[in-house]
């Protein structure tokens, strides 16, 4: 069985940063591409959108909102991957989500999610 945690959220003043960390747990020895997600506050699950993400040899892309302000990274052998953001803005609120790929049969999983409120 594969979870997904996330950890890192919180409340952080505007030009703060924040480190957000998903660490992959049980037997999974072929992670893919590791990617964060923001669903803001009050929308559907269908709204969730991609921030970040890294492939397994570590070519990274960003949505233009965040590119300059957040660096997504990994480390295969902990099974973690990070999102530093940095300058958060209050429109950065949100839940962030990370998803991985199970290279073995393409699946996906999900973890719960971290809140991040960025406050004016």
């Amino acid at each position: 069985q594969v979870q997904v945690v996330e950890s890192g959220g919180g409340l952080v003043e505007s030009g703060g940063s924040r480190r957000l960390s998903c660490v992959v747990f049980g037997s999974i020895f072929d992670i893919g591409t590791m990617s964060w997600y923001r669903q803001r506050p009050g929308t559907q699950r269908e709204h969730r959108f991609l921030v970040a993400e890294i492939t397994s040899y570590g070519p990274t892309s960003y949505v233009d909102s965040v590119r300059g302000r957040f660096t997504i990274s990994r480390d295969n052998a902990r099974k973690t991957a990070y999102l530093e953001m940095n300058n958060l803005k209050p429109e950065d609120t949100g839940v962030y989500y990370c998803k991985i790929t199970r290279l073995q049969d393409m699946r996906d999983f999900w973890g719960q999610g971290t809140h991040v409120t960025v406050s004016s």
